[in-house]
């Protein structure tokens, strides 16, 4: 059975979504499916000055079910950040090319570099990784 993500994070989901393992319902917590999906957040990213947060990810992982939730959270309280999840089985080559080893693996984007990384669900330094940056960030202006 594939894991909705969607249902975790408190939001609706349509007959159509329910087929796909991820989905976003939190409005800063984006499913990227494709390549120009990922570029157009990169972008929007970029051109707003946010960090990206990027949670490669797999719905058969257990790991990656059990910090779903905490994820969607910091989407919400961390507004001023992109979130987004790549399910990495439906981005083989693109998940490679971040030399994913294990699921899930957070990336901490800043103008498409990557800042920081966490492999895991440790969900105590998820939070610690974030609330950093995001402080970081905003002192930095």
């Amino acid at each position: 059975m594939a894991f909705c993500f969607q249902t975790l994070c408190g939001g609706e989901t349509s007959d159509n979504e329910q087929s796909h393992p991820f989905e976003h319902s939190s409005g800063n917590v984006h499913l990227i499916t494709t390549i120009q999906s990922w570029e157009e957040k990169m972008s929007e990213a970029n051109d707003n000055e946010k960090i990206v947060v990027a949670n490669f990810s797999a719905a058969w992982c257990g790991p990656c079910r059990t910090i779903a939730a905490a994820y969607c959270e910091l989407a919400d309280k961390y507004s001023s950040m992109i979130f987004v999840t790549v399910d990495v089985d439906e981005l083989p080559e693109f998940s490679t090319s971040w030399d994913i080893k294990a699921t899930p693996t957070f990336f901490f984007l800043k103008d498409g570099r990557q800042v920081d990384k966490l492999v895991g669900a440790n969900k105590e330094e998820l939070h610690r990784k974030t609330a950093a940056i995001a402080e970081s960030t905003t002192s930095s202006k």
